[in-house]
């Protein structure tokens, strides 16, 4: 048997055993603004379940992002016009862009009442989502989607507390 020196053993395509994937989701604009709005006091864990979803995104990456690029705009342009300062938005956008998972979108078509929102339900199906969080669950006909539609409080009842990634109830 040839003897391999450490840095040219061949790494598997498989995925390592006992490891599960993590949660995909999409977060809806109504959750971010939700959480940065929980950024004004100091952060008790259990008062804003938006702004305990992202920092827990933050530092654990419980779940993995979904964005597109429009989905970042419409984060940005909402941020904007409800008067978050600039720097903020330059830090949260940077860090999404950061450790979220960028996902090509190939498709358009219709899928939410709201137009507005047709982005997020493309980057779910486009990305195979486990879940979209939203505060606006009737943006979101859950008939149209592979993915769970949830509520921030949700998502830490039911996802985060799993340690294998299963159907969502």
């Amino acid at each position: 048997m040839p003897i391999v020196r450490k840095d040219e053993r061949r790494r598997s395509l498989l995925p390592p055993r006992g490891r599960k994937r993590k949660p995909r989701g999409v977060v809806d604009t109504s959750v971010l603004v939700g959480g940065i709005s929980g950024f004004r006091k100091p952060h008790v864990r259990g008062r804003n379940p938006s702004a305990d979803l992202l920092y827990r995104w933050a530092e654990k990456g419980n779940f993995v992002w979904l964005v597109t690029e429009d989905i970042l705009d419409e984060y940005k342009e909402v941020l904007k016009r409800l008067g978050v300062r600039p720097s903020l938005i330059g830090t949260v956008i940077n860090l999404i862009r950061e450790r979220a998972e960028q996902v090509h979108v190939h498709a358009s078509f219709e899928i939410s009442p709201d137009p507005k929102d047709d982005p997020f339900c493309l980057c779910a199906e486009e990305g195979n989502a486990d879940f979209i969080v939203t505060l606006n669950p009737k943006d979101f006909p859950q008939e149209r989607f592979r993915a769970k539609v949830i509520s921030p409080v949700f998502l830490f009842s039911h996802v985060e507390q799993r340690r294998t990634v299963g159907p969502l109830p």
